[in-house]
């Protein structure tokens, strides 16, 4: 599967990853499993939630006639919340998925798996594409809160660089990416 990610995104398409965990089938070493398939695979843009029945689905009427519903879905798959009784312990599950979490979206990891994927990535020149203030401001907001303040300064200037000297035509998508990954950490940080 990782090679067919990597062959989709050789042809200069983004994989994006939507990852649930929680199943029925899911043993304790689905975290690490998650965690080397989304760095091995470079899916930078990896979302990752606990399983959740939303109502009316086949998972929901199973699982209510199985008495393993809790309260309702939040809907939010980002909350660390599920309305399931999982098969294994609520803790082991809360744990898993806070260092699944905190492990793709930390710095190191995930700088690392978009540098990977911008080596990797064919640069399609859009012509049409047009220069905007708005480009410039988010430019800067990104150099000031990723490049000064944030923990990430290291990967961020790394990136940067690297990116501009080796792949300049892949700097706007690299700063882009690079944005992402804050939100996703500030995203995830609320909890």
């Amino acid at each position: 599967m990782v090679e067919a990610v990597k062959k989709i995104q050789g042809y200069g398409f983004q994989v994006q990853g939507g990852f649930i965990v929680g199943f029925d089938s899911d043993g304790p070493n689905i975290f690490q499993s998650q965690v080397d398939f989304i760095q091995e695979s470079n899916i930078v843009v990896a979302m990752v939630g606990l399983l959740n029945a939303l109502h009316g689905t086949k998972l929901y009427h199973r699982l209510k006639r199985e008495n393993r519903l809790s309260d309702a879905s939040s809907g939010d798959n980002t909350d660390f919340s599920t309305n399931i009784v999982p098969k294994m312990p609520m803790e082991k599950l809360e744990e898993g998925y806070k260092y699944l979490v905190k492990t793709i979206y930390s710095p190191r990891y995930y700088y690392g798996r978009l540098a990977r994927y911008l080596k990797d990535h064919k640069v399609k020149v859009d012509k049409a594409a047009r220069f905007r203030w708005t480009h410039l401001s988010a430019f800067a907001k990104s150099v000031l809160l990723l490049g000064i303040i944030g923990r990430e300064r290291y990967q961020y200037w790394k990136l940067f660089f690297v990116t501009l000297f080796a792949r300049p035509g892949s700097l706007a998508l690299a700063i882009t990416f690079a944005i992402y990954g804050y939100h996703f950490r500030k995203v995830f940080e609320r909890y």
